[in-house]
């Protein structure tokens, strides 16, 4: 498959990017500074502006699908939903399914509500990006792309690549000692797994 990447020189975007080459797929990987020394030689490299739909909407042209792993930098949480409705403008354009690593955020919690109203998910210091990720959901169900939306485990940090993880809807993923997480790497295996067999509906997490 011909699969771009959004944001592939962040933790997981550079996860899905090495994932979805050792799997024997072509990769464009898409940065918004200037390449770094870090990216695969093999991948098709681009440089863009997230939130510039029309250079997406020229970017995605020969994709057969792509991932969205966009984040703001501290301080600029209210870009997200800017940046995703261009990317979703642009996928809707040139008719190619778009998946999107989002947050925890919009999952139920275990104990009810939003993961984004549990302080046991999300302390007070992330919350400003866990409700820009709640926003970023709202602004993929009113939009007529073909979406899927992917939100991590609470915690989601670089690891090992074990290739297992448990696949959910849209409640939390947690472990017998109510934990949630996973790795960057195995989230990524997680994404390609989507990107080639997709699993069914548009909302899904992931967790150990």
């Amino acid at each position: 498959m011909r699969i771009t990447v959004v944001g592939a020189t962040g933790m997981v975007g550079s996860r899905v990017v090495r994932e979805a080459l050792d799997r024997g797929h072509d990769v464009t990987a898409i940065f918004r500074s200037r390449r770094p020394a870090a990216l695969p030689p093999e991948v098709i490299a681009a440089r863009g502006d997230a939130a510039d739909a029309d250079l997406m909407k020229s970017l995605f042209t020969d994709a057969d699908t792509v991932v969205g792993a966009t984040r703001p930098a501290p301080g600029a949480e209210s870009t997200v939903t800017a940046t995703t409705l261009a990317l979703l403008d642009a996928a809707a354009a040139t008719g190619i399914r778009i998946l999107l690593v989002g947050g925890s955020a919009p999952l139920r919690s275990p104990s009810g509500g939003l993961v984004l109203d549990d302080p046991r998910y999300v302390p007070s210091a992330v919350r400003d990006i866990a409700a820009a990720s709640a926003a970023q959901l709202d602004v993929c169900r009113t939009h007529p792309a073909d979406w899927v939306y992917l939100s991590p485990p609470a915690l989601l940090e670089p690891g090992v690549r074990t290739g297992g993880y448990r696949r959910g809807g849209a409640t939390l993923v947690v472990a017998p000692d109510g934990s949630s997480r996973i790795s960057a790497e195995d989230l990524a295996v997680a994404v390609v797994d989507e990107v080639e067999r997709p699993g069914g509906g548009r909302h899904f997490t992931v967790g150990y």
